[in-house]
């Protein structure tokens, strides 16, 4: 596999790569010096992708099973450990659709969405939490998407999982920081099975997702980012943030209802907006802002 071989050594659990997006991970990480441990429900789509990736020179292992199962899991996490001796890598790639409107949608497949997306990253990271603490290193990468960051019609329950997966991502890079544990989110544009009828094909034509796969390699590298939300598709890399406008202190007067609508404006005019570094740093300018509000107030009425 010719590559720049930046992964050589590092051990690579990638969940639903049996195809699609997946895939495509595996065998770029591969063609990087990854050693990769290949997650799918199926293991004949496990074995083609492993066989792929040896076919080219790399290393590679299958590992069937659900994401949301914990004791498939923890032995696929111990089967890596126990082959190579760590793992350094974690894509929670594993997803499925069940797109309706929210009035027609059944409960069951909203809770189905949310268990793959977000419970089944939960349980996989969980899973190699505590070896990359050991070991001082670690590279997650939480699979988002623009229907979470932005909404899409028809995908209450996957936008829903896919805006948990970034702020499980926020946390866990915080948390993770003390240990070299870097943990960012991949929102891809791709066409796979779950985009296939939901895009046209002229788009679907451009959208290989081989084209994704690139900005993993620097999701997961020595120098990756941490806290950061890529948005990949045809090729084309951008960046999305959460952010924070600066705001307009109102108080808590009877009026301050009315005050809410007549500042609107202000109140979300981006033009000072902020990528906070914690959460609670929205409380720390709220008390800050409070704080000056009152000093001003006594300073007029001296």
């Amino acid at each position: 596999m010719a590559g720049d071989r930046t992964l050589e050594g590092k051990v690579a659990i990638i969940t639903g790569a049996g195809g699609g997006l997946g895939r495509c991970h595996a065998l770029e990480l591969a063609r990087h010096g990854a050693r990769v441990v290949v997650n799918d429900l199926a293991e004949d789509a496990c074995a083609q992708v492993v066989e792929e990736i040896r076919e080219g020179g790399g290393e590679a292992m299958a590992a069937a099973g659900s994401v949301t199962d914990e004791q498939a899991v923890a032995a696929m996490v111990a089967g890596a450990i126990d082959g190579w001796g760590r793992v350094d890598i974690l894509v929670n790639n594993a997803g499925i659709l069940r797109d309706k409107s929210f009035a027609k949608m059944d409960l069951a497949d909203f809770r189905a969405v949310v268990d793959v997306h977000l419970m089944g990253a939960a349980i996989c990271t969980k899973a190699v939490w505590a070896p990359m603490r050991e070991q001082g290193h670690g590279r997650i990468v939480m699979t988002t998407s623009s229907s979470g960051l932005y909404g899409n019609f028809g995908q209450a329950n996957y936008g829903a999982a896919k805006m948990a997966l970034v702020g499980l991502m926020q946390t866990l890079a915080i948390e993770g920081a003390k240990y070299d544990i870097r943990v960012n989110c991949l929102a891809p544009t791709a066409a796979t099975q779950m985009t296939g009828g939901v895009l046209p094909e002229e788009a679907l034509a451009r959208l290989d997702p081989a084209f994704v796969s690139p900005g993993i390699v620097h999701l997961v590298g020595s120098d990756a980012p941490s806290r950061a939300i890529l948005c990949a598709g045809a090729g084309h890399f951008a960046a999305a943030h959460v952010t924070l406008t600066e705001g307009v202190q109102i108080g808590s007067a009877d009026n301050a209802a009315a005050e809410v609508t007549r500042q609107w404006s202000a109140i979300v005019d981006r033009s000072g907006e902020i990528v906070p570094e914690y959460g609670f740093t929205q409380a720390e300018r709220e008390v800050a802002a409070a704080q000056a509000g009152s000093g001003e107030a006594l300073a007029r009425a001296q």
